[in-house]
């Protein structure tokens, strides 16, 4: 202890691409609208689609062009049939491609020329327009040469990458998706006369729905009748099915086990737990981070750069040879290898993933930019009650006179309190089942008002209560439960007493710290990461709490109202902050911190105060965040490096820098080393699905 105070979109280049055949992607849409089908949702199927259909016609297409290339008969020595017009086979086959395969880049520069912002549209646009010019002018300038199959090959190459670019990018983003698919199409709802079968859309809150077992719960709802464990794995990322009975709350989406349950839908469409994770996940696919911004100026700026290359390029080779189709080859390379598309993929594709699978696991990222910096937080800041504990009162210790052991005490003061409402009596009456105990049968059960609970064992009078019951009974406490009382006290614990004659046991009661909760701070200390608490709890509840997790430091007594200016004191002291709460009475603290994450929040996930949500009340999940959020950023570097170290060493070979050793590059060869590099990308943000965060 070192300190305590006491005091009161996919986003990326694609995303301004026109609508085309195929479909592409939805400029607005809403992932919770559900009518009869699964919501709309983040879909790279049309954009996939059609690159997929023109890459394999155009490869087709340019089967002639090859074969009918003067030049490449030349290289394999063969010869096709001569006939009549056979030197316009493969420049005719050839436009067909351009047609086919080439306009849709042409179609999808126009955004971006339209906002006279360039970048890899414009960019891939260029390179073809200018190697289908300089493949006309080769026709009638040099037809001994057939540059058709150059421009060919390389368009080939093109939609290849862009087909593989946007299925990576697909399945990247499946999680909104397999959520999507959670929902069911129908729900039985019930009746004065009996259930009818209705499409989920149109129940309203009130309705009463039957769930049986085995079926997705249809609509967000509190249980009615009916007992079940169901399985919320795909939406919180609690893996073992929760045991559900009357008056629980059920998500919209969750399977129901082997019970049937009858559910009054408390929330529909856009307004379930499902509808607002899907949202989060969407907008911080959408969004773009500090990261992503630094890769779209760079995509800009290499336009220009590949510009100016390509010219002084031109410029350097008519200097060097003149006025040969070579100087257009060299220009026409530069302008392929150009192609930012690695950059232009590089941030977006492990965004998507990294979302993807912090969604899994019951991690919703609303803002990117506060997943982005998590990696940089030095200091966490737990609220305590609802967050490092559970929230309620549970016992926490027991002590019991010679002759008594503790499972004999539990059940008997189970029977006592068994018909009270009170919080000391729900959590002895916890404990007591968890450890399976029958309690006695008890008669003549009465509440002593301020006291305790008095009731009638096998004849003889029991009670339960504290101090107050000991000095109406005049009993004193026996050593060991007198000992047992005084460091319950000193830990801010509540003392209860079990009387059969006399004091015969003791319950230590306390807000029950969460079992995770000590893995979950010496984690973060794994990491460099100091632990900080909040509480409005006294001084030395405040102080066994963080002594108990080994938490660095603490703030006791604290009102709700002033939780954000401990954040800004720690924030003075030049940490960098992170505060996890319950995102209500917290939410000042959520946003006063350099990142927000709201825990517990189960269906509530529309919380506007954190930028990250944990779906789950696990301590360990913000550890998970922090992890998430380094691995991301390690993946976003790697990537960055890559792409932008790829153009720097290619731009200078396919200028012709090397060409006085032999080593020059063609056309399609650019092309095919530019789509390699995009692939290296793709593959390597593919990676980060082995990232655990089980653990």
């Amino acid at each position: 202890m070192t300190t305590h105070q006491t005091q009161q979109s996919h986003e990326h280049t694609h995303a301004s691409h026109e609508p085309h055949e195929g479909g592409a992607h939805a400029a607005e849409h809403s992932p919770a609208r559900h009518s009869g089908g699964h919501g709309a949702h983040v879909d790279h199927s049309g954009h996939e689609t059609m690159f997929r259909r023109r890459f394999w016609v155009s490869l087709v297409l340019t089967i002639p062009v090859l074969l009918f290339s003067p030049m490449l008969q030349d290289w394999f020595g063969f010869s096709m049939p001569e006939f009549t017009g056979d030197r316009w086979v493969g420049p005719a086959f050839a436009i067909l491609i351009f047609l086919y395969g080439g306009v849709p880049f042409l179609q999808m520069a126009v955004p971006e020329l339209k906002n006279r912002r360039p970048g890899m549209m414009t960019l891939i646009s260029l390179a073809i327009t200018v190697a289908f010019a300089y493949s006309l002018f080769a026709v009638f300038a040099a037809p001994e040469s057939g540059f058709f199959w150059e421009m060919a090959t390389l368009i080939d190459v093109m939609l290849l990458g862009h087909w593989i670019e946007m299925r990576s990018v697909r399945q990247a983003s499946g999680a909104l998706s397999e959520l999507a698919k959670l929902m069911p199409d129908t729900a039985e709802r019930l009746t004065d006369g009996g259930s009818e079968e209705v499409p989920v859309s149109q129940l309203q809150a009130g309705d009463r729905v039957l769930v049986r077992p085995g079926a997705s719960v249809p609509a967000d709802g509190e249980i009615e009748e009916g007992q079940s464990h169901v399985n919320e794995a795909m939406i919180t990322g609690e893996s073992r099915p929760v045991e559900k009975q009357p008056g629980d709350r059920v998500i919209g989406g969750s399977i129901n086990g082997d019970g049937s349950l009858r559910v009054r839908v408390t929330a529909t469409g856009d307004d379930t737990a499902l509808a607002g994770i899907m949202r989060l996940v969407d907008e911080a696919q959408r969004s773009k981070s500090a990261t992503q911004i630094l890769a779209d100026k760079a995509a800009g700026w290499l336009f220009f750069i590949a510009l100016a290359v390509a010219v002084v390029t031109v410029i350097a080779w008519l200097i060097a040879v003149g006025l040969e189709l070579e100087v257009l080859e060299r220009a026409v390379t530069v302008l392929v290898i150009a192609c930012p598309h690695a950059l232009g993929l590089a941030i977006p594709l492990v965004v998507a993933i990294s979302t993807s699978l912090g969604a899994r696991h019951g991690i919703l990222v609303r803002d990117r930019l506060a997943l982005e910096a998590a990696r940089e937080i030095d200091t966490v800041i737990f609220d305590k009650t609802g967050t490092l504990t559970e929230g309620r009162f549970g016992v926490v210790g027991v002590a019991t006179v010679d002759g008594w052991d503790e499972d004999r005490a539990l059940a008997l003061a189970l029977a006592v309190e068994g018909d009270s409402e009170h919080s000391i009596a729900q959590g002895i009456r916890r404990v007591a089942q968890d450890r399976g105990l029958t309690p006695p049968p008890v008669t003549d059960f009465e509440a002593i008002q301020g006291r305790g609970i008095r009731a009638r064992v096998d004849s003889r009078t029991v009670h339960v209560g504290g101090p107050r019951l000991l000095e109406m009974l005049d009993s004193a406490l026996p050593d060991p439960l007198r000992r047992f009382a005084e460091r319950a006290g000193e830990k801010g614990q509540t003392a209860v007493y079990l009387i059969d004659g006399g004091p015969v046991a003791a319950f230590a009661l306390a807000d029950v710290i969460r079992a995770e909760s000590r893995e979950a701070v010496r984690r973060l200390h794994e990491m460099g990461i100091e632990v900080a608490m909040l509480t409005g709890d006294s001084e030395a509840v405040a102080r066994a709490v963080a002594e108990e997790l080994a938490i660095d430091t603490y703030f006791a007594e604290v009102l709700p109202e002033h939780k954000d200016h401990k954040v800004a004191e720690l924030q003075g002291q030049g940490k960098t902050v992170a505060m996890v709460g319950d995102g209500v009475n917290d939410a000042p603290a959520l946003t006063r911190a350099d990142i927000g994450i709201a825990i517990g929040s189960g269906t509530d996930v529309a919380i506007e105060s954190a930028g990250i949500i944990l779906v789950q009340s696990d301590p360990l999940d913000v550890v998970n965040v922090f992890t998430l959020s380094r691995a991301t950023y390690r993946k976003m570097i790697q990537n960055l490096v890559w792409a932008t170290g790829y153009n720097i060493f290619a731009l200078p070979l396919a200028a012709g820098a090397l060409a006085p050793l032999g080593v020059v590059l063609s056309p399609a060869v650019g092309a095919l080393f530019m789509s390699l590099s995009t692939v290296i990308v793709a593959l390597n943000a593919q990676l980060l699905r082995r990232l655990d965060l089980t653990a």
